[in-house]
């Protein structure tokens, strides 16, 4: 798995400077009023890693685990990312990362068999939420910054 960490870390350090020079207004605006803003992509990743970092840990913890989906418009929304500071929502987003990412990386390696079922979809393998934690990662931040030489900077670890 620590193939999937530091391509995550590198993933956080290739794309930090890119967030950080949007300027709060493109931040915050909607491109339509039912689709999110890049201040609510990213406050959306946050959700994901917090929800993700439940999925890891519990399922390290027995060789089974049912887990509860959750409502991620309903998370956004009530938690008004739109209204945060872009700098701030950048930085937690980051740093939350880099714990996920030290998480996968410290896996007992005989945990990576466990499964877990989520909303009745599964089972998946702990090593399979992992690795497709990134790839979500991945497709959240392709909407952020759509310039397609910074999408190229992506490719999926998997098929090089």
């Amino acid at each position: 798995m620590k193939a999937v960490a530091d391509y995550l870390c590198q993933t956080l350090q290739e794309v930090l400077p890119l967030l950080q020079v949007i300027s709060e207004e493109d931040a915050s605006i909607k491109p339509q009023p039912n689709k999110w803003s890049k201040k609510e992509i990213l406050g959306h990743l946050i959700d994901s890693a917090t929800n993700n970092q439940h999925k890891f840990v519990r399922t390290m913890a027995q060789p089974h685990i049912d887990f509860v989906g959750y409502a991620q418009d309903f998370w956004v929304a009530e938690q008004r990312y739109n209204h945060r500071n872009w700098k701030e929502i950048i930085n937690f987003w980051y740093a939350y990362n880099l714990h996920i990412a030290h998480i996968i990386e410290s896996v007992n390696p005989a945990y990576l068999s466990n499964t877990i079922s989520i909303e009745g979809s599964g089972p998946f393998t702990l090593a399979f939420i992992m690795e497709d934690y990134v790839e979500h990662l991945k497709h959240h931040l392709k909407a952020i910054l759509p310039d397609a030489s910074i999408t190229s900077k992506f490719q999926n670890i998997y098929n090089a």
